[in-house]
């Protein structure tokens, strides 16, 4: 239960520093790195076969929204798709060895 504690408070870390670094005006460089930068991890996450829903349908709404113009929102979305991405990578390395220490009643 511990480990399981510690991996949602991971996730929820990497979702806030996500959000705080949302808050910066973004431009199409910016988005442009946030971006190769969701894209890299999301396809380590496909490595260890543990990519999330969810990380595809944020990089897909941020390219839109950059496809769109709108340079701060497709950055946010970019960053948000990252943290995703490193959550799942952190829960398959981690889950990789802790299911031998659950207990069994």
């Amino acid at each position: 239960m511990r480990n399981m504690m510690q991996k949602f408070a991971l996730i929820l870390a990497l979702l806030a520093a996500g959000a705080a670094s949302a808050l910066a005006a973004g431009s199409e460089d910016e988005f442009k790195a946030a971006y190769a930068a969701a894209e890299a991890a999301n396809k380590e996450a496909g490595k260890l076969r543990n990519q999330w829903t969810t990380t595809a349908s944020t990089l897909a709404a941020a390219k839109k929204s950059a496809d769109a113009g709108d340079f701060d929102k497709a950055t946010s979305s970019a960053k948000e798709a990252e943290a995703l991405a490193k959550a799942s990578i952190f829960q398959a390395t981690s889950e990789k060895t802790r299911w031998k220490e659950m207990e069994i009643r």
